[in-house]
């Protein structure tokens, strides 16, 4: 059998150092892969204005799977000045590859999941009845729709023509920015549509079916994102109603949830939501598993195409440092959703396993574990190095 192609997509920052651990990690599993390099982020935005180049987008047409480490992305005026002198004239904008991925291969479904591993001294506890202390275990999946609402990218800055005579059809805009000159304004859309919504409600409550979670959570905001939110709750009820009839549909404001996630969060199983809700609430819950070095995601739509990838960012101060010192764990995690997705769910539990013995014996622990400030001085203080806390996973397996 011929050895299955990944697009590794190291990226920028962190990522360059973390994705290199993973595949240390899946080459010691005994998971037989090619891997590709696909050149994305800041350094090509800056070098070729094009921080997503056709070349990447083709190897993952051809390959189908991609592990993505992490992107740099700076505001607008900031881009444009780290640009080659030779390109600024040619009117390029930059935009994140990573939505434009999501979005050229329509990779509408993203999964995070969020699970405590026992010992890991960043779980969230909290205080009980009695004074003692609880250490609720946290088994949540966020399902967040990927290619729609606020990440659309339809904006503008200083609306003019039709697009400024179109929103002054909408009596709350004549009402409350009528006064407001046209070149104060900037407006940001947010676009649902029922096919993307369907698909992305579907995943979820298909997720809990097949895993025994009891119920699914919608978390917007109905009550006053009356058309997007709104809409997205009526479909969950029709669908619920239809095909889901003994899985509990709990609908919460993305502002409500946000405190009962720290108040009772062994209480939720799957939650869906659209784009940036489901991007805070996911941070949210990663919070009470570790933070962001332990939150891994997952990536796919109809199109074939899956990339994963953790949800931490660049980071790259941190990626200057003579010895790294970030967690890998999130980026590992990511890899073996990978594994799940491509049926190779033995060698990801064995992965599942080492990661979960090294954090339960407490013997090797990266410098968040400590609950140290992220400094080049850690590992001189006992903290892990990155490479360290990769050495030892593989060490279990």
């Amino acid at each position: 059998m011929s050895k299955r192609t990944i697009v590794a997509m190291p990226g920028d920052g962190i990522g360059k150092i973390v994705l290199d651990q993973a595949i240390r990690v899946l080459n010691a599993a005994g998971f037989e892969a090619e891997y590709v390099n696909g050149d994305i982020g800041w350094d090509f935005w800056c070098r070729e204005g094009n921080p997503l180049p056709q070349r990447t987008l083709d190897l993952l047409e051809k390959h189908k799977i991609g592990l993505f480490g992490a992107i740099t992305s700076k505001p607008k005026d900031a881009a444009f000045e780290e640009l080659a002198p030779e390109l600024k004239n040619r009117g390029l904008v930059y935009s994140s590859p990573i939505v434009g991925l999501r979005q050229h291969f329509d990779l509408d479904i993203c999964i995070r999941p969020c699970n405590t591993y026992k010992g890991n001294p960043l779980n969230f506890i909290r205080r009980g009845a009695n004074g003692n202390i609880e250490e609720p275990i946290v088994d949540v999946v966020i399902f967040r729709q990927n290619t729609e609402g606020l990440y659309g990218g339809v904006e503008w800055s200083h609306p003019k023509g039709v697009v400024y005579e179109a929103l002054k059809t909408h009596p709350k805009f004549v009402e409350n920015f009528g006064n407001v000159p046209a070149e104060e304004i900037s407006v940001s859309t947010r676009i649902f549509t029922k096919k993307a919504t369907e698909r992305i409600l579907r995943a979820a409550f298909n997720h809990a079916n097949d895993f025994g979670y009891k119920s699914v959570t919608l978390c917007e905001k109905p009550n006053v994102i009356r058309e997007t939110s709104g809409m997205m709750y009526k479909m969950a009820q029709e669908i619920q109603k239809k095909d889901f009839p003994d899985i509990e549909l709990w609908n919460t404001n993305v502002d409500a949830q946000m405190m009962w996630l720290t108040k009772n969060p062994e209480d939720y199983g799957v939650l869906v939501a659209g784009n940036m809700f489901g991007d805070i609430i996911s941070d949210g819950f990663a919070g009470l598993i570790g933070g962001l070095g332990f939150a891994c995601s997952a990536q796919m739509g109809a199109s074939g195409v899956a990339v994963f990838e953790p949800t931490h960012g660049s980071a790259p101060k941190y990626a200057d440092y003579k010895v790294s010192i970030v967690n890998p764990i999130a980026m590992i995690e990511s890899a073996c959703m990978m594994l799940d997705y491509i049926d190779e769910k033995e060698i990801a539990a064995r992965i599942r396993k080492a990661i979960a013995t090294v954090i339960e014996e407490g013997k090797i622990r990266t410098y968040d574990m400590l609950k140290m400030s992220g400094k080049p001085d850690v590992v001189e203080k006992g903290a892990a190095s990155t490479i360290q806390m990769t050495d030892v996973i593989i060490a279990k397996l």
